[in-house]
């Protein structure tokens, strides 16, 4: 009865993911003439939207950790990635704009993607290689300058709860090229919306944020290193049920 009952409340919220989604997009797109700051604050209404419908139907809470650690001036964000929850969440959440790096493709999608396409982020083409990230670094540079920050998920997927992916090294290799502290964001959302789970679980998210770390002095492999060591730490102190369980398997 009780996974009946996630059922159709997870069947609730996509509905309603849906159909907020297919209204707000067209509602974005007319504000498109206004400055950034407001048209990002407009369209991230969806966000809000969408992250309270979750708490309201699905019972997903969540709490936060560390955002003081957030500073005031240029910073790429490199976070755990366990669902989709995050995407949503910290676009609405952080102190400053944020712009996504993500494959292009995400723009062809109805309504999301064209209202997604109306802001700063940066879309890449995988297939490019090498050209790809060069035009990350230029386009990266841009968005710093102009105040936003980049976000970027180091192990590149959405990563099972208790799992640890490759770290790749591209947020570190643009932090290193542009001289830009990274902050280190360690996330627990996949304990309530599961990869590749269509039922929602009700539950309280942390969103932990650790102290930036400066990339001067360090190269990309080192950057990064640091940067897996201190979210897999603290993945450690946030789901510690997790890691009792994974080890004693």
């Amino acid at each position: 009865m009780l996974s009946f009952t996630r059922f159709v409340r997870s069947l609730i919220f996509l509905l309603v993911m849906a159909i907020v989604t297919i209204v707000w997009a067209p509602i974005s797109m007319l504000f498109a003439f206004l400055p950034y700051n407001q048209r990002y604050y407009i369209t991230a209404r969806w966000n809000v939207t969408i992250i309270w419908a979750a708490k309201v139907i699905c019972g997903i809470r969540y709490q936060t950790k560390g955002f003081e650690n957030f500073p005031d001036g240029p910073a790429i964000l490199l976070s755990k990635h366990q669902s989709a929850w995050e995407t949503i969440f910290l676009l609405m959440a952080t102190p400053r704009p944020l712009v996504f790096v993500f494959k292009k493709e995400i723009t062809y999608i109805p309504f999301f993607g064209w209202a997604i396409s109306m802001l700063r982020m940066i879309p890449i083409d995988r297939s490019k290689g090498k050209d790809a990230f060069a035009h990350v670094v230029t386009q990266g540079r841009k968005r710093l300058a102009d105040g936003q920050w980049i976000i970027m998920f180091p192990e590149g997927t959405r990563i099972a709860v208790g799992k640890k992916g490759q770290y790749k090294g591209g947020g570190a290799r643009l932090a290193v090229e542009t001289n830009t502290p990274v902050v280190p964001i360690a996330l627990n959302s996949g304990e309530c919306w599961p990869k590749n789970s269509f039922t929602k679980l009700p539950g309280t998210v942390t969103v932990s944020v650790g102290k930036p770390i400066p990339s001067n002095g360090m190269n990309a492999v080192e950057l990064m290193q640091e940067v897996e060591k201190w979210i897999e730490a603290e993945m450690r102190v946030i789901s510690p049920q997790v890691y009792q369980s994974e080890q004693s398997k």
